[in-house]
């Protein structure tokens, strides 16, 4: 299959939406718990997860243009905190339901079967089954002006991971934990190590370790 961009916009529209989402690849599947100013509990499952920096630590989120009710970005934008968790590869049909839209009085922990749990002072609800909860403060709302989309970035300022996931170095072996990847809009998958490789240098092909 060959496409140029006059091939992609005339594609069929849910065609088109499974392409180009599947294309971008394998993606961290990520729950992010929210509530609202009233202290209604959200959970939603995003897969557009992004590394922004380790100095600040900052990661980024994606969210589709705002045409819709997008209960998480309204939270995230009046309470000025989210969390993200990373669940196993065993809750991949609970994590999946999340997406459905219900309604604004209705709690997805409830209506698919996750537990709220509840950190320090985050109004911000965790999801107890995760194997990773972090805390985010939100810091930035950039609007992407070619398609609607909108960029949230958030600062972490808490995290729980298991001790036995985090190696001397400070690498965290997320698929010793199963963790839940996804793919496009529906398909989800359980990753397999491939080794790790020391730094690349133009002198030194790397080794595994």
């Amino acid at each position: 299959m060959v496409l140029n961009q006059s091939d992609i916009i005339n594609l069929d529209q849910n065609y088109r939406r499974a392409f180009i989402n599947s294309l971008a690849g394998f993606r961290q599947a990520v729950l992010i718990g929210t509530t609202s100013e009233s202290g209604q509990s959200n959970l939603s499952i995003f897969n557009s997860l992004i590394h922004l920096g380790a100095n600040p630590a900052l990661f980024g989120i994606v969210s589709r243009p705002e045409i819709v009710q997008r209960d998480t970005i309204k939270n995230i934008l009046e309470t000025k905190q989210f969390t993200l968790n990373y669940v196993s590869g065993d809750y991949f049909v609970e994590a999946h339901q999340t997406s459905a839209r219900y309604e604004k009085n209705v709690s997805e922990f409830e209506a698919v079967g996750f537990t709220e749990k509840t950190i320090d002072t985050y109004i911000a609800p965790f999801v107890k089954e995760a194997i990773i909860n972090i805390g985010m403060q939100f810091e930035e709302k950039i609007d992407i002006n070619i398609n609607g989309t909108v960029l949230i970035i958030g600062s972490i300022k808490f995290i729980e991971v298991s001790d036995q996931l985090v190696g001397p170095d400070g690498f965290i072996n997320l698929e010793a934990a199963n963790i839940l990847v996804s793919c496009g809009l529906d398909a989800y998958f359980k990753t397999q190590s491939l080794g790790r490789l020391s730094y690349a240098k133009p002198d030194k092909w790397p080794i595994t370790f």
